[in-house]
């Protein structure tokens, strides 16, 4: 949640909060959770308090903001990897602040990425200042594709923001169709003890569409017990990592 990070897709994570409910079946191994409760907290569940943090917290992507505005280039955030940014249980004021602080910092790209994109018309401002904010939404599978897929296009171009889909993990094959596509997809294997097998023809097929399709292709790791030996596993074939202009 600071200044490195293990995610391949992107520069930095920041959490406004801490804490979730589980929504479907891509939840049901939550790393975030897991981790939660490794370092003592019980923040996920139906009424359960989250957690929030103090201003030494939240001036961390001003710095990066700094740091990215004297070289002259824009860094990647994404948020939340320990929460979900449409939770309707968000601490009060933490969501407005948080939009407070993208249109402070124009040198950084806002990677939000909810299960939830239905609430976005509900919780994101009409617009951002400068409009670096990536809109995403998780789809594991087929039917939580179809179910998520419009919500997150009509509130990505209603805004003339970047639309992308987190197909991780990947528990069933995605077959986009019509006109309801994102601008990019990250694609990947469940890791950590008990993950759930991804077949690789999915990811292969993806990627197929993508191409087809003119979307661009991340592919971030293959079923595994780590994130780090699932990249080590991707075969050569997918081994495609794009990014949006």
């Amino acid at each position: 949640m600071g200044q490195t990070t293990q995610i391949s897709w992107t520069d930095h994570t920041f959490n406004s909060w801490w804490g979730c409910t589980k929504v479907s079946a891509g939840c049901d191994h939550c790393y975030a959770e897991a981790f939660d409760k490794r370092v003592g907290g019980e923040h996920w569940g139906k009424g359960v308090p989250r957690r929030i943090f103090g201003d030494a917290h939240w001036n961390q992507p001003l710095r990066w903001n700094r740091e990215a505005e004297k070289r002259g280039v824009q860094e990647l955030v994404f948020c939340a990897s320990m929460a979900d940014v449409m939770d309707d249980e968000a601490p009060d004021g933490q969501r407005e602040r948080l939009w407070a602080l993208i249109d402070k910092t124009p040198y950084l790209i806002w990677q939000l990425l909810t299960k939830r994109p239905q609430r976005y018309d509900r919780y994101l401002p009409a617009s951002f200042l400068h409009k670096n904010v990536w809109l995403g939404c998780t789809t594991e599978d087929q039917e939580n594709y179809e179910l998520r897929i419009r919500h997150l296009q009509d509130a990505a171009e209603s805004r003339d923001l970047i639309s992308f889909i987190s197909y991780e993990p990947a528990l069933g094959p995605i077959i986009m169709k019509g006109l309801l596509k994102p601008d990019w997809v990250i694609c990947g294997g469940e890791s950590g003890s008990g993950h759930r097998p991804m077949d690789p023809a999915w990811a292969e097929s993806m990627k197929s569409q993508c191409v087809t399709h003119g979307i661009k292709f991340f592919m971030k790791q293959m079923s595994a017990h780590t994130p780090t030996k699932g990249a080590e596993l991707i075969p050569a074939s997918l081994l495609l990592r794009e990014f949006p202009a």
